[in-house]
């Protein structure tokens, strides 16, 4: 189901989003000026937030564990491949949770470009022409454990964790 459009803005989004983690090691990969990430370092002095410009992470970067990672006005600065590469390699390496805020219409992206990455539309946001889509994922909340990954649904339940193959 397509979220409509949002009352509030996609500013007051972030800040929502970076309130609701308060994240100790941020990552922002951003092209311009993100004021909810000034006001949440204003708020929160002890946080470390990483900054870097669209493209590929730099090394001192990519080896590094974050406890978000967002993505502001950056798709729409380099190519489709390089912006896979990007948010597929935060996702598996970088941050467990990940934030994309992006302008379709800008970029050559479409919504089911970020659902093949397993991102979820979270929120639509307009101003005059433009609208922006933000995109989430928590690895903590993609996938609910099923109730029959236990012993009990096992084929000989009693050997259960007895024997070593």
């Amino acid at each position: 189901m397509k979220p409509g459009i949002d009352s509030r803005t996609p500013q007051q989004a972030l800040a929502a989003l970076l309130e609701l983690y308060a994240p100790e090691h941020l990552l922002v990969v951003t092209a311009s000026d993100v004021p909810a990430l000034q006001a949440f370092h204003k708020a929160h002095p002890e946080a470390r937030i990483s900054l870097a410009s669209p493209g590929a992470l730099p090394e001192a970067l990519a080896g590094q564990r974050f406890d978000l990672a967002l993505v502001v006005d950056c798709l729409e600065h380099m190519p489709k491949k390089a912006g896979l590469e990007l948010l597929g390699g935060i996702r598996n390496l970088n941050a467990s949770r990940l934030a994309v805020l992006a302008d379709l219409a800008a970029c050559d992206w479409k919504e089911t470009d970020f659902f093949a990455l397993a991102l979820q539309n979270s929120e639509s946001f307009q101003r005059d022409d433009q609208i922006l889509t933000l995109f989430t994922y928590d690895l903590r909340e993609y996938k609910d454990v099923p109730d029959w990954l236990n012993a009990r649904f096992w084929a000989n339940p009693e050997n259960f964790g007895k024997y070593w193959w």
